[in-house]
């Protein structure tokens, strides 16, 4: 999926860190701790019992913001492509959300390396992404998209990237319209609400992409922020949500698959949440507390 061309995407959305190597969160980064943060923690919803234990600081931070891109950085490089892409939702997101009945409010965002302190505690990059509900905002280790493809099979590309974010938002939407605060995220099992939360996410994200190319850029008027997707752009983010389900985890581990203890849904039905928000382009089709069949 690519920006349309005219002009450029203002800089200062984004905020950029780089903390101190603090121990990572979870134990390691072998494939066994890699796939327990990733149950866990990509996408987590409350991070507030796991990252708040980890030990080291993450001191010295050095804050900045990602600067003014052209469109053709958005297209090319993942800092860019990542402040183009939180632009994009906002810009979506501010229309969807008080249509849907709810005051929007944008979420912060950081790409961080090494370590970050967060409303929820201390994280390392070995956290993956995630949104944390106490401070409102999305954290991004970029480098994750390596490993996204590395170690769990994803293709990788453009949409991949952005449907992560466009997940990690789909939490925050979650957060101001008030899911998170009905939901029991303490569960786990197939038709768990922390499942549930998870799929609405993952349907959120489908939303956005199916609007991108019709939603206009208030900065370029007359221009959409995003091209349609193609077919293997599309294919794109299917496998990263296909790499990221519950399942495809447990076997990658090494263990064996036990729908009891999934946090975050199967690989077909993250698939297949996506691509109904996707094709309906509605965020009420994204009601999967209302789903008998997840």
């Amino acid at each position: 999926m690519t920006f349309s061309e005219g002009g450029g995407f203002e800089g200062g959305r984004v905020e950029t860190s780089r903390g101190g190597r603090g121990a990572a969160v979870g134990g390691g980064v072998g494939l066994l701790g890699i796939a327990v943060f990733l149950i866990a923690q990509f996408t987590g919803v409350d991070l507030s019992g796991v990252v708040g234990g980890a030990q080291g600081g993450a001191t010295n931070e050095e804050v900045g913001t990602i600067g003014e891109c052209t469109v053709e950085e958005a297209n090319t490089t993942r800092e860019c492509r990542l402040s183009a892409t939180v632009q994009a939702l906002d810009a979506y997101w501010a229309q969807a959300v008080p249509a849907a009945g709810a005051e929007f409010v944008a979420p912060g965002v950081r790409a961080f390396e090494d370590s970050v302190v967060t409303g929820c505690g201390q994280a390392s990059a070995s956290t993956g992404p995630f949104y944390c509900p106490p401070d409102q905002k999305i954290y991004l280790d970029l480098g994750f998209y390596d490993l996204l493809q590395s170690q769990f099979g994803s293709s990788g590309g453009p949409l991949a990237e952005i449907y992560v974010t466009a997940h990690e938002y789909g939490h925050h939407i979650q957060t101001i319209t008030g899911v998170m605060d009905r939901a029991d995220r303490q569960g786990t099992g197939s038709t768990s609400d922390s499942v549930r939360v998870e799929l609405q996410a993952d349907c959120y994200a489908g939303v956005y992409v199916g609007n991108a190319s019709r939603t206009e850029d208030p900065d370029r008027p007359g221009t959409t922020f995003m091209q349609a997707p193609t077919d293997e752009e599309l294919a794109q983010a299917l496998s990263a949500a296909e790499a990221v389900g519950d399942d495809h985890i447990q076997e990658q581990s090494g263990g064996g698959v036990n729908p009891h203890t999934w946090t975050h849904g199967s690989s077909e039905q993250r698939q297949r949440w996506f691509t109904t928000g996707y094709n309906e382009g509605d965020m009420a089709a994204c009601d999967t507390f209302a789903a008998t069949d997840l």
